[in-house]
């Protein structure tokens, strides 16, 4: 397990801030609560920021004072303050810092209120120009009693003591009676499912729906700037072939994956981070924990996973809150089992163009909206299936169990959401998908290009794909347009359509008929379409995704199984599906 550490200057002083492992209680039962027991006891720092949810004043003293019979170097913080004043909690600080011996400060990290205030104590302990005690009671606790449990039964009682002299509470029914009618909606056995289905089926459907205006306004934005930019290249008296490198190879595919990927992205994840603000998502844990706990997973991957509709190689960046390494790595490398926002399009546009292309009206959203959701479902059981699979091979190991608060509902802060969405998700995916779709480009290019007896590159790769290709349902240019897709999904159906037309670059195309008409002349039928929607579903992770696995794990071995273990997935059952919709049209 590894800690965080982020530097920065405050006043001229140069700082190390380290994050530990979360953990409830000093007793080392993980490995996570390990490092962060070692930590502590190496006395190798400065300070310690003692964070804790002044709602559960009782539970996290408990940590607190353990931390404070080794050390006085600390500070307490508050955090959540204002939520703890809405149910009517009221701390008295002053006297809570009497009776601890240490500052104890008040935060909003949601508002950003206080965060200067908590860094100048802290830097003010940890050159003593803020002085700290140590409490009588606790020194007394450890000389009185070397077992642990009885250690811990008197640090108990302390707590009690403590909360009763610095903490009041007035109850205020409507608040409470708001967060308990939710939760028996939102948390129950019967509706807990349903509601979160209904939840994200709206998220899925609006970032869908929404995203289909903005990337066509992308589009003709690109393609209108397309010719002034071949003009200026022209002035400059660069050779055609350089100009159609960089044209038709390298700014043909960046702006397709920009316009395709960017607008989805600015939607899901503003939405998913008001859902996370909200308090809903650790709902979402606690209703998913059993089911995950049975495939031998951590509760948390139910958040990460659904994080991974909007881009796989967010989810793998928030396994983070997972503290096992070991289920931690499990959720890396499941994650790009459930289909990011750049294999959505694809669905839809399949499911569209050849499953209910009989239906109309709203009939056919109903139609292949309900096709989508069997195929989420689908992944989600499939994540399941290879966590168990994982935890019983090759990751065995002591299962870990994991405590969480649920937190109050809030109102969310808006413009903060975005602002960090932006910020930490949609420009992250965004810069490393375009940093890999420019060698992508020039790849396509050269294979598009390219003649060796008559016969391009891109032509001859997929011909030596189509036995392949074949037994699955599927030809070789479909697997080329995924294998060539690598750098980013959303090309994939471009690069089909390219290669189908015998065109030197990407092909788009104007609607649903258009593209239904080319696969069709193409050898194309409901069995392709299927079997193509099953390999969408469970094919290789993309290249950013891979970039991010890497760097969690520090190892390029997850990314190869991830890798490995996607492909044989997706092709023993593109396989099954083949098979089994083969025989459905013979009986049928």
């Amino acid at each position: 397990v590894d800690t965080v550490t982020k530097k920065c200057k405050i006043k001229d002083k140069k700082i190390s801030v380290v994050d530990l492992p979360g953990t409830y209680s000093l007793k080392s039962n993980s490995p996570e609560e390990q490092i962060t027991k070692e930590f502590i006891e190496g006395n190798e720092y400065d300070c310690i920021i003692i964070l804790i949810n002044p709602a559960a004043l009782e539970r996290n003293l408990l940590l607190t004072l353990q931390i404070l019979m080794h050390t006085t170097k600390a500070v307490v913080c508050l955090n959540m303050a204002d939520e703890a004043e809405k149910k009517g909690i009221m701390i008295d600080r002053d006297e809570l810092n009497l009776q601890l011996g240490v500052p104890v400060v008040s935060i909003s990290a949601l508002k950003k209120k206080g965060i200067q205030t908590l860094l100048n104590t802290a830097i003010s302990v940890a050159t003593d120009n803020i002085k700290t005690y140590k409490l009588k009671a606790l020194s007394d606790i450890k000389a009185l009693h070397s077992d642990y449990e009885e250690e811990i039964s008197m640090i108990s009682e302390l707590c009690k003591q403590i909360v009763s002299q610095t903490s009041s509470s007035k109850e205020k029914t409507l608040y409470s009676d708001k967060d308990k009618k939710l939760d028996r909606l939102f948390t129950s056995r019967l509706t807990g499912i349903p509601f979160m289905l209904l939840i994200f089926a709206l998220v899925f459907w609006l970032t869908a729906v929404g995203a289909n205006y903005p990337s066509e306004w992308i589009f003709s934005l690109f393609a209108r700037i397309k010719t002034p930019i071949i003009n200026g290249l022209t002035s400059l008296h660069l050779s055609k072939n350089i100009i159609s490198v960089l044209i038709d190879g390298i700014y043909t595919t960046v702006t397709w994956v920009v316009s395709v990927m960017l607008p989805p992205a600015l939607i899901f994840f503003p939405l998913f981070g008001i859902l996370e603000e909200s308090g809903y998502l650790p709902r979402v844990a606690f209703n998913l924990d059993k089911l995950f706990q049975k495939s031998g997973a951590n509760g948390k991957l139910a958040i990460t996973m659904l994080m991974g509709f909007g881009c796989n190689a967010c989810s793998v960046m928030g396994c983070r809150i997972i503290n096992s390494k070991r289920e931690r790595i499990v959720s890396v490398v499941t994650n790009s089992f459930v289909p990011c926002n750049g294999r959505l399009p694809t669905l839809i546009a399949l499911i569209s163009v050849f499953i209910t292309s009989s239906v109309t009206g709203f009939s056919k959203t109903i139609l292949t909206a309900g096709i989508m959701l069997i195929l989420l479902i689908l992944s989600v059981v499939m994540t399941l299936l290879v966590s168990f699979f994982m935890t019983k091979t090759i990751l065995k190991g002591e299962q870990s169990g994991f405590m969480m608060e649920l937190p109050p509902y809030r109102k969310p802060a808006f413009l903060s959401i975005i602002k960090k969405s932006v910020k930490e998700k949609v420009l992250y995916v965004l810069s490393r998908a375009v940093l890999v779709s420019v060698p992508a480009g020039i790849v396509i290019w050269l294979l598009a290009n390219t003649e060796v007896s008559d016969t391009t590159l891109l032509t001859s790769f997929a011909k030596h794909l189509e036995p392949l290709g074949n037994a699955i349902g599927l030809d070789g240019v479909i697997l080329m347009a995924f294998i060539l897709g690598f750098p980013a999904n959303e090309i994939v159906i471009p690069i089909m359509l390219m290669a189908y037309s015998h065109s030197s670059v990407l092909v788009d195309y104007s609607g649903f008929s258009e593209l239904g008409a080319i696969l069709t002349q193409n050898g194309w039928t409901v069995v392709t379409a299927v079997c193509a929607c099953v390999f969408c579903l469970f094919h290789f992770p993309c290249s950013t995704t891979c970039f991010a696995i890497k760097k969690e794990t520090k190892s390029f071995l997850w990314p190869f199984v991830s890798i490995v273990i996607t492909l044989i997935i997706g092709i023993l059952l593109c396989f099954i599906a083949y098979r089994t919709v083969t025989l459905f049209h013979i009986f049928f």
